[in-house]
This record gives structure tokens, sequence and C-alpha cells, in this order.
């Protein structure tokens, strides 16, 4: 059973991050309009990070409260694990990059801290402005510099490239969860709508 689950939410993941710009994209696209004070490399990772933050708040908002202590098996994270692991990551990663995570901020205890809705998005919102702080904070010309990564060596633009692929690849079993549920996300939803209003009017012809 614990292996078809799994094998039922690898299937979702699949298609789960197929889909049009999302709701923060279609009021200021980053890729077309550019973010003032970064550039380069840095302006294309913060783009990234601007729509996931948009993805992951709005499909955090929409799965219902009561589900977010769901987990497809007993030793896989739950929908709020899920999330605060996207937030510790945020909050733990960036640091190597120069800016610490804030005083106090119990990481290790953090993805198990609450299964609270408003919390676990207030959690949320917290890391990726902490995570777009960090990307502003940076430098270009320090981009290439070398620091210890797992027992070997990486750069602060590696760093960049390893922590966005990591929230993408939990925002898609994040979406996996929550078709999984029912739940369908908002920027589908918003296509499917707008897919309806173009169809319409060629009907009525």
């Amino acid at each position: 059973m614990e292996h078809s689950v799994k094998g039922i939410v690898a299937v979702l993941c699949l298609i789960a991050i197929r889909g049009p710009a999302t709701h923060l994209a279609a009021q200021v696209n980053p890729y077309k309009d550019g973010i003032p004070g970064v550039t380069g490399y840095r302006a294309e990772v913060l783009a990234e990070v601007m729509i996931q933050e948009d993805k992951f708040l709005r499909l955090a908002e929409a799965i219902p409260a009561a589900k977010y202590t769901w987990r497809p098996a007993p030793d896989v994270r739950s929908v709020a694990e899920v999330f605060l692991h996207v937030s510790a990551a945020n909050f733990n990663v960036y640091q190597l990059v120069g800016t610490p995570p804030p005083s106090g901020l119990d990481i290790k205890g953090l993805e198990k801290s609450t299964t609270e809705k408003t919390k676990v998005i207030a959690t949320l919102k917290e890391s990726f402005a902490h995570a777009r702080k960090a990307i502003h904070s940076m430098s270009d010309a320090d981009l290439d510099k070398s620091l210890d990564w797992f027992g070997g060596k990486n750069t602060e633009r590696g760093v960049l490239l390893f922590v966005t692929r990591h929230a993408a690849e939990h925002l898609g079993q994040s979406i996996a969860y929550a078709r999984f549920m029912g739940v369908v996300p908002p920027w589908t939803e918003d296509a499917q709508k707008q897919e309806k209003q173009e169809i319409s009017p060629k009907t009525k012809q």
C-alpha cells in the first residue's frame, strides 16, 4: 500500500508543475519587467524565487486547515511539514551567502513546530522575504566565491541554484498533495476560467 501511494504521488509530481504564469507574474512579470537593484544571475534566481513564493502561498491558502496534518504515508512529510521544511531551507541555506537567519529561530525544530495553517503561512511568507533580502544583499562579484559544501566545495552561485531547485522539488510535491486531496491549484483554476471566457464568445457565434 505504501509503495502504491508513493507511486501515485510520483506520477502527480510529473504533471504538477505544468501550468501558466502565476497570479504574481500576471501582475508583475520579473522576467519581463526586471527587478530594481538586482542584475544578472541574481536577477534570474530572484525571479524564480518570486514565482515560487507566489505559488507556495496561494497553494497554502487553498488547502483546508484540516488537511495540514495529511500525509500520503507514515514516513512521508505532512502538508504542514513540507511547507515548513521549505521555510527552514530558506532561513538556513541563505546564511551561506551572507544573510543569517533571524535571531533565536529554531531551524532544526521548525519543520515540526506547528500544524496551524495561519502560523505555517506566516512562516512561509517570512522565509521567502528572508530569501529575497539575501539575494538583494549579495554581490555579483561574490557569485564565484568558493565555500565548503557537504564535505566538498561549491560557489555562492551554486548555493542559489541548489536552494531554488530544492524549493521547486517541494512545490511539485505540494501540488501533488493538493491534487490527491481534490484541491485544484489556484493558478490552474485561473487558467480554466480564462479558457471558458475565451470559448464562450465563440460558442455564442
